[in-house]
């Protein structure tokens, strides 16, 4: 098994993104109650996109328009990008991330961004912090239809890349980051500092537990067999 391409989750892996999820979630969970989804199947602690798929579902099962299906999820993501985009303007890039990203290039591996951000807010923050160049594809939430943990998303960014998913690691330090990896058979990479504990995303099929970013190229080097040690190794 050789990687031969990283794919990076954004928020809480490479920026510090402070939005405010609560108030996101409060106001579409009104908007899509305002439109006559039942307040028993929308949950306030859920994000938006578990609430957009069950709408999907109670839209189907009760036979309204397609188009009402549409105009909720464009508006719901609206409201979402508004906030996206305020707190990229105030987001930190998290310690070691530029230097993982140069030790992956000069590696000649093929290099993505699997996020559930909008794009105009992800490219606002590669720009502000001048990283895009990193960046061989980005896959924002507005290129699929499903997001993480949805597989649909992680393929997306594969083709992009053009690898196939024993060829490629991803890293995230979130649940649903690991369960897309590892419904592809992509080698699983928890950042353990992160918004989970690392065994939550053992249990959500992390192959191999980091705290730091920094150590990040040390462990392709040890999965690709440069290095004997396998200290990393759900640590």
């Amino acid at each position: 098994m050789i990687v031969k391409a990283v794919v990076f989750d954004l928020d809480g892996t490479i920026a510090s993104f402070n939005v405010d999820y609560m108030t996101v979630r409060a106001e579409v969970r009104g908007l899509l109650m305002s439109n006559g989804l039942p307040a028993s199947i929308l949950q306030a602690n859920e994000s938006i996109f578990d609430m957009l798929q069950k709408s999907e579902i109670f839209v189907k099962n009760n036979g309204k328009p397609a188009k009402m299906m549409k105009d909720m999820r464009d508006k719901a993501l609206a409201i979402a990008e508004k906030y996206e985009l305020e707190a990229a303007r105030t987001t930190t890039l998290l310690p070691g991330v530029v230097a993982a990203l140069k030790a992956v290039k000069k590696m000649s591996l093929k290099v993505g961004l699997c996020t559930i951000n909008s794009e105009r807010a992800t490219n606002q923050i590669l720009e502000r912090f001048k990283i895009t160049r990193y960046f061989d594809a980005v896959v924002s939430r507005d290129k699929v239809r499903y997001v993480k943990p949805n597989s649909e998303h992680l393929e997306a960014t594969l083709k992009a890349l053009g690898v196939s998913a024993k060829e490629a690691l991803l890293i995230g330090d979130g649940v649903r980051d690991m369960q897309c990896a590892s419904d592809l058979k992509v080698i699983a990479v928890g950042l353990s500092a992160g918004v989970s504990s690392g065994k939550e995303l053992t249990s959500y099929g992390a192959n191999y537990l980091i705290t730091s970013i920094a150590d990040l190229p040390m462990l392709i080097e040890q999965i690709n067999g440069s290095v004997g040690s396998q200290d990393l190794i759900l640590q």
